[in-house]
């Protein structure tokens, strides 16, 4: 099974000019992507940048020592490659002097890869971000019915590739993610001595979905410092395990202007890391896990059908609130998520007649294909 989009993407900017880049968490499917696009490997030097040799001989590397590497192939994979030092210059190497080969890198955490890549690269690479499986593939995949009656399953344990393919596995892969390996990039560069504090963090978290986050309450929670909570939640949105979401404030002064909520990008992590696999009957946190859902999924579909927005929620301090604000084109289309809608969700008066003319929807699992498949 392989992230359909992407494969087309990357498909046609090859040989082309330009390093390809692909960006996302460990054990996203980066490297099962490439495999599918590339299924004969003889013509292809592949390194990974989680071996110590591959990381000594790479970065030192010079473009006489690349030739004498490549040999007579056309392609060079470098996974992992933010394990390897001065990178980016390395990889310029190749874009600069060796045009006729075409290198793919992979990574999973952007705050390492992208330092090292931004300024040598500036203009040689597309870069690609990469996450778990989205609803619009599986319905590619296995039809719009099928996927239909699996939603409550995807709520549930979401769609990390292993768990899409290992049907009564889905427990024991989201706990062996999210015990270490989802974290080794952040405890590698990020400094990070104290696992459990980080572990105690996304638990926190994954608590609040769909709620306002306060960094000084998660950090009287866990036990460390409001600033120490904000740089842990920078690395793991940079490692693509969680992803935030500003207020939108532009008329009214009783608009929270400094707020945020945070989402995971993928609903399986999230359960696993609280301990809770119960079906949503019996749940109460049903409505976060649509929120948090259609949320994270409506992304997957903007990144990959190229519709460029910015991405807010908006509440006031009377707790009137819109759960997602997109804004693209000069106007702003708002939404209101309903996993059981006892009734119609109406626009707040306040946000009515402060913005006339933005649109309004409801998402329920009736028209979810709507918000993710033809919107």
């Amino acid at each position: 099974m392989i992230h359909r989009f992407l494969f087309e993407k990357i498909k046609n900017q090859l040989f082309k000019g330009k390093a390809i880049i692909i960006i996302g968490s460990r054990q996203i499917g980066k490297t099962s992507l490439l495999h599918e696009l590339f299924p004969n490997t003889d013509n292809i030097v592949w390194l990974n940048g989680d071996d110590l040799e591959v990381q000594h001989i790479v970065s030192h590397i010079n473009t006489a020592q690349w030739q004498t590497l490549i040999g007579n192939k056309k392609l060079v994979i470098i996974d992992e490659a933010q394990l390897i030092s001065d990178i980016g210059l390395r990889m310029k190497l190749i874009t600069d002097q060796l045009q006729d080969i075409q290198l793919i890198a992979t990574g999973s955490s952007a705050f390492e890869l992208a330092n090292r890549l931004n300024e040598p690269l500036t203009g040689r690479k597309w870069e690609h971000k990469m996450y778990p499986l989205s609803y619009a593939e599986m319905v590619k995949h296995h039809g719009l019915l099928t996927e239909r009656s699996l939603l409550t399953y995807r709520l549930i344990y979401g769609y990390y590739p292993e768990v899409v393919t290992s049907p009564g596995n889905e427990r024991d892969i989201l706990r062996m993610l999210t015990d270490s390996y989802l974290y080794k990039d952040i405890l590698s560069f990020g400094g990070i001595k104290k696992s459990n504090k980080l572990v105690a963090l996304l638990q926190a978290i994954a608590y609040q979905v769909g709620s306002q986050v306060s960094y000084s309450e998660l950090a009287t929670t866990i036990g460390i410092d409001g600033k120490t909570v904000e740089t842990y939640i920078d690395l793991l949105e940079k490692c693509y395990i969680i992803f935030r979401l500003p207020s939108f404030c532009r008329n009214l002064r009783n608009e929270l202007k400094h707020s945020r909520k945070i989402y995971f990008y993928d609903n399986g992590i999230r359960n696993a890391l609280i301990s809770n696999f119960a079906p949503i009957q019996n749940r109460t946190d049903v409505g976060a896990l649509w929120e948090n859902f259609a949320v994270s999924e409506r992304m997957k579909y903007c990144q990959y059908q190229d519709l460029w927005c910015n991405r807010y929620f908006w509440r006031t301090h009377k707790q009137k609130e819109i759960d997602y604000i997109e804004e693209y084109d000069g106007k702003l289309h708002a939404y209101e998520f309903k996993y059981n809608p006892r009734k119609p969700a109406k626009v707040p008066k306040d946000f009515a007649e402060a913005y006339p003319d933005a649109s309004f929807s409801e998402i329920t699992p009736e028209n979810i294909g709507e918000f993710l498949l033809f919107h």
